[in-house]
This record gives structure tokens, C-alpha cells and sequence, in this order.
């Protein structure tokens, strides 16, 4: 009875994501790229290698920018420079004092998690997730993150049938148990120019509760490969209490927040599997 039931809903997530896919396909090039609107800056911009890219959000200065318009949060494009031969980065800024109050999470700390999400990707070596730091910026204290150019129509119901991005995606999948992620939305899911797989919006996480929704459900409930169990196992050693990667967390999240990643990680490491999701409850919305 049991497996009956979990056939008709693989068969049910099945046809969900052929409708989807359908429709992004139709959609696709309806509308002119938005970035074509963003203003530009007057310096130079530059595509900066990690180490660069940590120095300008960290010691660079704010020279201008502009409000994202499709953000249920507060979120800026915004231009970093150091002076250095007049060229600056575009990063995202999302700012304590533009959250908006949630129901079940604390009030204006989801700068703290998205900081905490891109630790918790340093440790466990995946998914991609880009360069951030927590600062001050024009409009106080946030998260401040090296945006990467990425056509916003592209998403993650455009990607997926691509086979060579698979592995990608499960490791996403993966962390996004750890870091039980609330809001992975399929336009959190994007691919840069060079063709890399980024993951970005990571406010809504590591709550105590089981929240986990996302629109990569094909995923779950499938066997984890021995390598990245071998990188959960690495993950699960830096976990020590009184290591280095646990007191970076308790900066950010609380110790039961700790505490339940702990948990969930440990649940992957012994059923070496995907938990089993439901289609009607384990979704964001909206899906893109």
C-alpha cells in the first residue's frame, strides 16, 4: 500500500514538472531581459576572483546602485569600489532594516542566515554559493554577496533537463536538508555565463523546525553517492562543539538551530538517502 502510494505521487511530481516546464518554455523569451534596465555605474565593472571579490565587499566602498524590483525583501544591486584603478563589483545587499517581519522566524536576522548558508557551503566544499560577508552598508548592517550575471528568465525548470547538471543539483538538494532550506524557489537556482551552477537566497534556513520546500523534488527520496556521503562525514568530524565551524554558526543562529543541523545531517550520514517529501506541502511559493 505504502509503495503504491509513493508511485502515485512520483507520478503526480512527474507531471507537475512536464506542466512547469511547458510553461517556462512558452515564457521564456516573452519579455525583454530585465537587466537591460539596471543602471550602470561609472567605473569600470569587473568579474572578480574570490579572494578579490572578499576584499571589495569587505573593504571597498558603496558608490551607488539600486533597488531589485522583484524582492519580497529590501534587496539592492549595489557597486563596490576600491579605487583601484576605477573599476568596481556589483554585489547584492540585503539589509537588516529591509526584512520584513515573518511569522515563524525572528525578526531582521536573515542577513545572519544567508551569511551562515554561504559557511555552511565553505565546510561541506558544494553547492556554489557566491562570496558573502556581513558589513555595513547605506542602509545599515546586512548581507553583503557578489552578485553573479545571470539571466533571471533562466531557471531551474530550464536547467534540469539537463543531464550534465544533475550532480549539481543533488548537491544542492543535499545542503538544502542541512540547511533546511524554506524557499528554494526555482530562480534560486542559476547558471552563470561560464556555464557554473550558483545557488543564492538562502535567508529563510536553518530553522529548528523541519520547513524544508523546494521545487527540486525529483531529488529526494533517492540514494546518496558514496562520495558526497564521504563529504557528509567530513562535515558531520567539523562538527565538533567546540570546533572552529560550530562557534562561526553560534555567531549567526541559535544553539537549537545548531543543534537541529546536527540532527539532520546525522539522519543523511545513516539512511543514506534523501528524506521522502510530500508534493502538496514541501513546496515554495511561488514556485519561481
Amino acid at each position: 500500500m505504502l509503495a503504491n502510494a509513493k508511485m502515485a505521487t512520483q507520478k503526480k511530481v512527474k507531471t507537475f514538472f512536464n506542466i512547469i516546464r511547458q510553461r517556462c518554455v512558452l515564457n521564456q523569451y516573452d519579455e525583454t531581459d530585465p537587466r537591460n534596465y539596471f543602471p550602470k555605474p561609472d567605473y569600470k565593472l569587473i568579474e572578480p576572483e574570490h579572494n578579490q571579490a572578499e576584499d571589495f565587499l569587505k573593504n571597498g566602498d558603496f558608490i551607488g546602485g539600486h533597488l531589485m524590483p522583484w524582492s519580497s525583501n529590501n534587496t539592492y544591486l549595489v557597486w563596490i569600489s576600491t579605487d583601484i584603478d576605477n573599476t568596481c563589483i556589483s554585489a547584492i545587499y540585503k539589509p537588516k532594516s529591509g526584512e520584513k517581519p515573518l511569522f515563524d522566524f525572528p525578526n531582521q536576522d536573515l542577513y545572519k542566515r544567508e551569511y551562515t548558508a554561504y559557511l555552511l557551503s565553505k565546510e561541506l566544499g558544494w553547492p556554489n554559493i557566491p562570496t558573502t560577508i556581513i558589513r555595513e552598508g547605506p542602509h545599515g548592517i546586512g548581507s553583503v554577496q557578489l552578485y553573479i550575471d545571470a539571466d533571471p528568465r533562466i531557471t531551474y525548470f530550464d536547467l534540469r533537463p539537463d543531464d550534465s547538471l544533475k550532480n549539481e543539483f543533488k548537491k544542492m538538494s543535499i545542503f538544502d536538508v542541512i540547511a533546511n532550506n524554506a524557499d528554494r524557489k526555482a530562480g534560486h537556482c542559476i547558471q552563470s555565463k561560464n556555464n557554473i551552477i550558483w545557488s543564492i537566497d538562502h535567508g529563510i534556513t536553518f530553522h529548528n523546525s523541519f520547513k524544508l520546500r523546494t521545487v527540486m523534488l525529483e531529488y529526494f527520496n533517492q540514494d546518496i553517492e558514496s562520495d558526497l556521503l564521504q563529504s557528509l562525514k567530513k562535515l558531520s568530524y567539523k562538527s565538533n562543539p567546540s570546533g572552529d565551524f560550530i562557534k562561526k554558526l553560534q555567531e549567526q543562529i541559535s544553539k537549537q538551530e545548531i543543534n537541529a543541523m546536527v540532527e539532520r545531517l546525522d539522519f543523511l550520514i545513516e539512511h543514506k538517502k534523501l528524506p521522502f517529501l510530500d508534493p502538496n506541502r514541501n513546496v515554495p511559493w511561488p514556485l519561481i
